[in-house]
């Protein structure tokens, strides 16, 4: 059973995710999720964190491991290079780079994308958009991956050719937790739906994005915008805005690929332009483009 069995690990700055995989089916037979992000470490701790937590999966080495995300990163446990697009899953499994202090183990490279006039980076996004394309059963699609900081990546004939990050998410935190505006919605949890629409709707105004977000300190004081909605206006300026400026750039279709709650308003803002949505939870995206990518690296392995 150890051949038919990989470990999958998304680690991010602030999360650390682990899941033990049948590559036959995709299946997840186990998981392990902590707080155990790039924050939360030193270099020198990333091998045994990881080792100690995969210890019961690993079949002494022989169950190998693939690391995503910014584990890969400069402030991370070793740094992997960032390929420039367009690059497909073969381009990555190609640069590969061992995980020091582990055996069996490999970093993923990122993405960038250098242009005179739009320069971007990705690291851990790309396995989740290539793993929603083998998901979905094709060679083309324009993706979503909202998060801290949102992606939109473009793949042609199974290669991605382009991407554009836009900071919503950890921008929407800063607004509500550090200033005036989103002062009423400390303290409560959730978004409201019916704040959340105002917000799409104020995120068309002329005004552009700045005047929008002030908004919802003038709807709470004046236009009966209710402090359990502001958090829910603030997301759907935002997002609203961030949908905005994407459209218009031949997304006959999205797929969104994230957490269902996040999938929701994502897929709220995208039909409100009429834009058809298929969606796909992040896990399942980076379970299944793991998947794919350790094919590609064992075929290129073997003699």
């Amino acid at each position: 059973m150890t051949g038919h069995r990989l470990i999958a690990v998304d680690w991010g700055t602030s999360n650390f995710r682990a899941f033990l995989v049948d590559r036959k089916t995709g299946e997840c037979l186990d998981s392990r999720r902590s707080e155990a992000g790039l924050r939360a470490l030193s270099a020198d701790e990333f091998p045994h964190y990881c080792a100690a937590q995969l210890r019961d999966w690993r079949d002494g080495g022989r169950v190998p491991v693939y690391l995503a995300g910014m584990v890969g990163s400069a402030r991370g446990w070793c740094e992997a290079p960032q390929l420039e697009t367009p690059a497909g899953l073969e381009d990555l499994a190609g640069q590969l780079v061992p995980a020091p202090g582990l055996d069996q183990a490999w970093i993923v490279p990122g993405l960038k994308t250098l242009g005179d006039d739009h320069l971007d980076v990705m690291r851990g996004e790309e396995i989740q958009a290539f793993g929603a394309l083998a998901l979905q059963g094709t060679t083309r699609a324009v993706c979503c991956l909202p998060g801290t900081h949102s992606k939109w990546a473009r793949l042609a004939r199974g290669r991605l050719v382009g991407f554009t990050t836009m900071m919503t998410g950890e921008l929407y935190h800063a607004v509500r937790y550090h200033t005036l505006v989103g002062e009423p919605s400390r303290g409560r949890e959730g978004i409201d739906e019916g704040g959340f629409r105002q917000g799409l709707a104020a995120a068309r105004h002329p005004a552009g994005l700045l005047h929008a977000l002030f908004e919802a300190r003038s709807r709470h004081l004046h236009g009966g915008l209710g402090a359990e909605s502001v958090a829910g206006f603030l997301s759907g300026v935002l997002i609203g805005s961030e949908v905005l400026a994407r459209l218009g750039r031949d997304e006959d279709e999205v797929i969104l690929v994230g957490s269902p709650s996040l999938n929701t308003l994502y897929r709220l803002a995208l039909e409100a332009h009429e834009v058809p949505v298929i969606e796909v939870d992040s896990d399942r995206a980076t379970l299944a483009g793991i998947v794919a990518l350790a094919e590609r690296h064992e075929t290129g392995r073997k003699p």
